[in-house]
């Protein structure tokens, strides 16, 4: 019999009583062993999981609220998981226990939470997880399914915080893992509605008229212009097989996702278990996601966009995966012929520009820079991206003695067009160079890049010059 005056024998029995009474799946859960989460920042994923039981996965992610470039010029207030947009690359496996601790950073303005899609409970962890500016929550939950799925803040109001930045991808690796592949890449495409249109210079803010009529003036792959073009471009080899983690961020539109140059050898479907097989695009649901993998074969460089095309060339939707090794002309032969073909009537059309006027470059070192953008959108599909041109077709800009030998001339080519026969390094072309409807800044950056890029001697076009020039014509 307990009395009161046995407080050791009753303390130790309420212990043993309450060892009895826990869940079995609480205290198997208790044995496993622990694992912190390894977490990366797009385009860089995760390594692959190789053991083959269940952990228990702590994750620890920060949301953190701090400006960053947008594009060329362009801040903006980013609201993020992890610092990133998109967040933070979490890799888990079925059967795991995940224990997931949300950090609001106290320098925050507003409480955010996380809907984790790959959790199985109310609001996907979102319920368990509003979190003030300054503070930390916890909750756990199981990985029951194996994909790869969304997560997002799903803090009032959500569509605000979604297209602020915050979202981003967790794995769930099925038991034996995926397939082994050479490179993994995180790519994930979202959408930004602006005050100021595309290109305007400038903090700029939210517009949530904008984004309620669905109409972004950027989308793009990994949180800004660029993010994946020129120095930021993802690299493999040839012979390498690629797995592309794919998700789409929305908060609105559905992705086209599609790799100019490559075929999709599978294409895990939203992100399941089904697979097809020679997938040439692939639909990637607001809120969803994809896996596709597939070998490269030849060298050079892959265009990733939206094939919803205006996105890619017009509000930033393009990446580059650049691809080193040696050619296959049995795969990809380049050009074999080319024969004068001309039919009655045509004109030279104008390649045109919409938005406001871009930033003035401060020196040449900016001018040169801010002219490699504009290369890479409207020049490098017929020149090339070392300026090296398309024998038969598009005379090269690298060490061109055309333009080397008067830049100035290159000012009214883009101007006004070029049509008929020009020599370029003792080789005759005869094609059509369209008139393009730049301003004069852009028009004196990109002249500027070309002339001094691939070993060219140099030199700086101004846009006073291009403006003389306009005058002429």
């Amino acid at each position: 019999m307990i009395t009161v005056f046995e407080p050791v024998r009753f303390c130790t029995l309420l212990f043993s009583m309450s060892l009895l009474i826990q869940p079995a799946s609480t205290m198997a859960e208790s044995k496993l062993p622990v694992e912190n989460a390894v977490l990366t920042a797009a385009p860089q994923v995760p390594p692959p999981i190789t053991r083959d039981h269940a952990v228990k996965m702590v994750v620890n992610l920060e949301t953190i609220e701090k400006v960053g470039m947008l594009s060329d010029g362009v801040e903006y207030t980013y609201w993020t998981f992890g610092g990133t947009v998109p967040g933070s690359f979490i890799r888990v496996r079925v059967g795991d226990s995940i224990e997931f601790h949300l950090n609001n950073h106290p320098s925050s303005k507003m409480p955010h939470n996380i809907d984790l899609h790959a959790v199985t409970g109310p609001g996907g962890g979102a319920a368990s997880s509003f979190t003030a500016p300054g503070h930390s929550s916890q909750f756990s939950f199981k990985a029951l399914n194996p994909g790869l799925y969304v997560y997002h803040c799903a803090t009032a109001p959500v569509g605000m915080h979604i297209a602020n930045g915050m979202y981003g991808l967790i794995l769930v690796e099925p038991e034996g893992g995926l397939p082994k592949v050479d490179k993994e890449f995180y790519v994930m495409q979202s959408e930004f509605y602006t005050k100021g249109g595309y290109g305007a210079e400038g903090l700029q803010p939210f517009d949530m008229a904008k984004a309620i009529t669905e109409i972004p003036d950027y989308v793009v792959f990994n949180g800004a212009v660029g993010a994946m073009t020129g120095d930021n471009a993802i690299t493999a080899e040839v012979g390498d097989t690629v797995r592309m983690f794919v998700g789409n961020g929305g908060p609105n539109l559905v992705s086209s996702f599609h790799v100019i140059g490559e075929i999709f050898d599978s294409v895990y479907i939203e992100g399941g278990s089904a697979i097809n097989h020679n997938v040439q695009t692939t639909l990637v649901p607001a809120g969803g996601s994809a896996m596709v993998e597939f070998k490269v074969e030849v060298p050079g460089t892959l265009i990733v966009v939206d094939h919803s095309i205006f996105r890619t060339f017009n509000k930033g939707a393009l990446g580059m995966l650049k691809v080193n090794g040696k050619e296959d002309l049995l795969v990809y032969s380049g050009k074999q012929h080319d024969t004068v073909y001309l039919p009655e009537g045509g004109g030279i059309q104008t390649i045109s520009e919409s938005g406001p006027a871009p930033i003035e470059a401060r020196d040449k070192k900016e001018r040169i820079l801010f002219g490699q953008r504009i290369y890479e959108q409207n020049c490098q599909a017929c020149h090339q991206e070392k300026g090296q041109g398309i024998p038969g077709a598009f005379p090269p800009l690298a060490g061109s003695d055309y333009l080397l030998s008067k830049p100035e001339r290159a000012i009214g080519v883009l101007l006004k067009g070029l049509s008929g026969k020009i020599t370029v390094n003792g080789t005759d072309y005869n094609g059509v160079m369209p008139a393009v409807s730049l301003s004069d800044e852009k028009i004196a950056n990109v002249l500027t890049y070309v002339l001094n890029s691939w070993n060219n001697n140099g030199g700086e076009i101004m846009p006073k010059q291009v403006a003389g020039e306009r005058g002429k014509h």
